[in-house]
């Protein structure tokens, strides 16, 4: 166990943690195998995924294919609005968004093929019941051999605020490695999954959730050490491991250290007082926490990405299920406190990360497990869709400023251009892995490469 204040013998246990679940390696053996290996042999691309999951299934009518020519009870609920390219419309909640969407792409041939609530397509038998994260993570190595961040995070809402709900793990698997072993699993900087027993911190575990303690903790152990200058001993890779711990990783994760202009731009709780949502839905909870934190987590991907992480799965839990039942809201009122947090945090994103010049490194992909009835039901809500959904993808290298495909005139299937989970996945691994080199490379199992490269990525985005 490390005791953060402990004397020369916590030190040495500190720098042997479990190292963040990087497969086994304790932090400075990470470190000194980066002289070894460089980024895979190349194999690795300076690049990293950021997976928003719009958890729950979004509307393609209400999002991006408003097919306002369609009778009433399909066409979107909520209007449209024009964007930056001719004769494209969007549904009108995004208004952000289409003063920007020569910048992004979004596919309206995109399908998921069945209508059940999972986690697809993050975790699905096309993954081999894996977490695509982890099949990346596979071949790039657990870490970064650079800066020591993981390579395969999640951030959901607890990340950023403590007191948020848990995941509804049971309708969506987020952290499952299947074939490949727990030590390709991601990290989750909340204190849930691995990581009490990864980093092996002697913190109440009901306060570990609790980043702003862990923070100072770290900072107080950083400071006791440097006083009496504990680190004189220490070997160039176990000093350089003591300086990522404390240091590096950990101020990262902390978004209070963004520049604060930054921050406020992010910041989605400010769109609207969480307590005037409805109390008659059953999911109000959850709507409160998308508005509260979907900001923070996309500037901490951000953050995580900046600081060498490959693949971020970003989910807020479960609110894109507009059934306008007991537990969900209607379409209208439901793209209210679901879609404007989104329009606010991606565009924030986009205009962040084009600021900063970062638009080729970074791929973001936005999209959830299924799409919305393209009928209205009788209560003024979709019910669930597998015909059709809807896919925006950003930055990486790929082409932007395009719309892939098209629906058919109810927008429940594809009529041009079908794109698929596996499309999608190809898409995202041709973007941060040498797949050729890949499939060259002794010791990948078989059942990694058919998930790399066993499907063409989408050709109009290459």
């Amino acid at each position: 166990m490390l005791h953060l204040t402990d004397n020369s013998a916590s030190r040495r246990n500190f720098l042997s943690v479990g190292s963040l679940a990087l497969g086994g390696l304790s932090l400075p053996q990470l470190l000194r195998a980066k002289d070894a290996v460089k980024q895979a042999g190349g194999v690795v691309k300076d690049r990293t995924v950021i997976f928003l999951f719009m958890h729950g299934g979004p509307s393609q009518t209400e999002t991006f294919d408003p097919k306002m020519e369609a009778p009433s009870g399909i066409r979107s609920m909520t209007g449209e609005i024009p964007t930056r390219l001719p004769g494209i419309t969007f549904g009108s909640t995004f208004e952000k968004l289409a003063k920007l969407n020569d910048k992004f792409s979004i596919v309206r041939s995109f399908t998921t093929g069945s209508a059940a609530h999972d986690s697809k397509p993050i975790v699905s038998s096309y993954s081999k019941n894996a977490q695509i994260g982890g099949h990346y993570a596979r071949v790039a190595g657990g870490s970064n051999p650079v800066t020591g961040m993981p390579r395969n995070i999640w951030l959901h809402p607890q990340a950023v605020d403590s007191k948020a709900t848990d995941p509804i793990m049971k309708l969506g698997k987020f952290d499952v490695t299947g074939p490949l072993g727990p030590a390709y699993a991601p990290f989750q900087p909340s204190g849930k999954g691995d990581f009490r027993s990864d980093m092996r911190l002697t913190v109440d575990p009901s306060r570990l959730g609790d980043r702003r303690m862990l923070l100072a903790r770290l900072d107080q152990f950083r400071r006791e050490m440097e006083s009496g200058n504990a680190t004189s001993g220490l070997d160039k890779f176990q000093s350089q491991a003591f300086e990522t711990l404390t240091g590096g990783i950990s101020d990262a994760f902390d978004i209070s250290k963004e520049n604060q202009k930054v921050l406020a731009r992010y910041d989605t709780s400010t769109l609207m007082d969480v307590e005037k949502i409805s109390k008659r839905w059953n999911n109000r909870l959850r709507y409160q926490n998308h508005v509260n934190n979907l900001g923070k987590l996309m500037l901490m991907a951000r953050r995580l990405a900046e600081r060498g992480a490959g693949f971020i799965t970003v989910t807020t839990d479960f609110v894109w299920d507009m059934h306008a039942d007991a537990n969900n809201a209607t379409m209208t009122e439901g793209m209210g406190y679901v879609g404007t947090p989104f329009d606010h945090a991606v565009s924030a994103f986009i205009e962040d990360v084009e600021a900063r010049g970062l638009q080729d490194k970074i791929l973001l992909v936005c999209c959830g497990e299924m799409g919305r009835n393209p009928r209205v039901n009788k209560k003024s809500g979709r019910d669930h869709w597998g015909g059709s959904a809807p896919l925006m993808l950003y930055g990486g290298g790929l082409k932007m400023g395009q719309v892939v495909g098209s629906s058919t005139s109810d927008g429940g299937e594809p009529a041009s251009d079908r794109v698929s989970i596996p499309n999608l996945y190809a898409t995202i691994m041709d973007r941060v892995l040498d797949t050729g080199a890949v499939r060259a490379m002794a010791g990948i199992p078989n059942e990694v490469n058919e998930v790399i490269s066993g499907a063409s990525p989408i050709r109009q985005l290459i």
